[in-house]
């Protein structure tokens, strides 16, 4: 058996082109479900997992999870070590730099060194607490609605992309944005909102990916595909 661990893009692409169990976190209420079968939840960290793939007989783990799922991957190198299964990591590349960002390494940086005053927040609802103590005025977009804390001006838009350029330059220049917040995460379903800030001249700064463990990676779902045929699974 092979195990995709997902909830990306990559990852529903990767299940549609080889026979796999998927595996999401459960954190989203309607995701976009993968071809095949799909199991939602926790395993229950290192132990649990490293148990399900000796009792399920998985050959090969594909973690597809995204950039910033910085537990789930430390846990699959773990339990994948521990059992002896191999694991791949398949993460899309990061946003090419472009000049006026800032880079910092964590969300709390980027709460601390804001340019701006009136914030396009994009790096999601389980960072929003980072930002409960900072005077500036957020427009926060995300999939599902956040709980408190969070800053005490914001407004909250529930969206799921991809975005087109057009209407982010319409969002920012409705909402006077002056400073853009992401993550690195890559790929071209969130990028417009880099471009229309390029084309206002607006600040961005941006989150660093977290390290990942010394294991194999590749960029792309092509060469996932072939590392699973050399891989046996």
């Amino acid at each position: 058996m092979i195990l995709i661990l997902g909830g990306t893009g990559e990852a529903r692409e990767l299940a549609s082109r080889v026979p796999a169990v998927s595996s999401l976190a459960g954190r989203v209420s309607a995701p976009r479900l993968p071809a095949g079968e799909v199991r939602i939840g926790g395993f229950g960290g290192v132990d649990g997992l490293a148990r399900w793939l000796r009792d399920n007989d998985v050959h090969a783990v594909v973690d597809a999870t995204h950039p910033f799922a910085r537990r789930i991957t430390a846990n699959a190198f773990e339990a994948c070590g521990r059992v002896g299964v191999p694991l791949l990591v398949l993460r899309r590349p990061g946003f090419t730099p472009r000049p006026g960002w800032h880079w910092v390494d964590s969300v709390a940086q980027a709460a601390q060194e804001l340019p701006g005053e009136r914030v396009f927040l994009t790096t999601g609802r389980q960072d929003l607490a980072k930002f409960a103590g900072c005077p500036q005025w957020f427009l926060a977009r995300m999939v599902e609605p956040p709980e408190p804390p969070m800053p005490h001006r914001i407004e909250v838009l529930l969206s799921r992309g991809p975005f087109t350029v057009d209407g982010e330059l319409e969002l920012m220049r409705a909402h006077r944005i002056d400073v853009l917040v992401t993550k690195d995460s890559g790929g071209a379903m969130t990028s417009a909102k880099l471009e229309a800030a390029r084309q206002l001249g607006i600040p961005v700064v941006v989150v660093r990916r977290p390290p990942l463990p010394p294991v194999e990676v590749v960029a792309d779902v092509d060469a996932a595909v072939r590392w699973l045929g050399t891989a046996g699974a």
